[in-house]
């Protein structure tokens, strides 16, 4: 199959890249569930500052975990995860997620600025209602994806695209430098794809930090500055063009994949079990 993603206009380095800061790192990870191996092993990886990091793996690979253990939802068996330096569960108000679209119930009867909203409740407390400053932010992030029309809708009237644009207000409403999003394009069309990708660049040009866990190659090929192939271990790491290589993405996915950088920004993906028609 060939996949094609819009191409972002690459961002001028931030001053900070030059000190090595990062935004978040991961050292010497292993975390799980009981009773079963692992779901991922000895992970160690950085995101830099005002950089988006793509996280590619097959399904089971311990994307979804990764994310959990960093947001401190599951407690790892070994090593730590610090965010701009500090132990992650001191800057957790630095951090803001965006789930995958399976997790939220759409059904639920809240107000497309209500979730937004939601974005800002940043600690355990006695919920008191919602300040000015929490509608101001709300609206500010819904006018930066472009839905400030619909603030007062129920959430469950919009569509695909419109409520992956809510998830990011509510990301975008927390004021968080690190953004974590968990397949933030899966099943959108090119159109929605590249307003998300241009969104997310503004604000890395911002000096926000993005890591995203993707299967879309393309995406990572094009609008990432650096990926990351995970497979319960990390396989590889570093700029796309250095990661998606044949070798790598085999072992990623543990299948015969080739990738082929083109002219055209078009990562070609080749599967042995699906294609015949002999392109190596």
């Amino acid at each position: 199959m060939t996949l094609n993603a819009q191409h972002v206009p690459a961002r001028e380095p931030l001053a900070e890249h030059h000190h090595g800061l990062s935004a978040l790192e991961v050292r010497h990870l292993t975390a799980g569930y009981a009773g079963i191996p692992p779901a991922i092993d000895d992970v160690s990886l950085r995101v830099p500052v005002g950089e988006i990091v793509g996280l590619i793996g097959p399904n089971g690979a311990g994307k979804s975990t990764l994310f959990k253990a960093i947001l401190g939802l599951i407690e790892p068996t070994s090593g730590e995860v610090l965010a701009f330096g500090r132990p992650v569960r001191e800057a957790r108000a630095e951090i803001a997620y965006m789930p995958q679209m399976e997790e939220v119930d759409w059904d639920f009867p809240v107000s497309v600025l209500d979730v937004v909203r939601m974005g800002r409740y940043l600690r355990p407390r006695p919920f008191i209602g919602w300040s000015k400053g929490d509608r101001e932010a709300a609206m500010a992030a819904l006018e930066r994806v472009r839905l400030a029309p619909f603030a007062s809708r129920q959430v469950g009237q919009l569509s695909g695209g419109q409520r992956r644009r809510v998830l990011m207000a509510r990301a975008i409403a927390r004021g968080a430098r690190l953004l974590l999003l968990d397949e933030p394009f899966a099943g959108l069309d090119a159109a929605v794809q590249h307003d998300l990708l241009a969104i997310l660049d503004d604000l890395a040009s911002e000096g926000r930090s993005i890591l995203l866990a993707t299967h879309d190659l393309s995406c990572v090929a094009n609008s990432c500055d650096e990926a990351i192939c995970l497979n319960r271990r990390v396989v590889a790491a570093g700029r796309p063009e250095e990661v998606l290589t044949e070798p790598i993405l085999t072992a990623t996915f543990e299948r015969h994949l080739l990738a082929i950088p083109q002219a055209a920004d078009v990562v070609r993906v080749v599967d042995d079990e699906h294609d015949h028609r002999g392109t190596r």
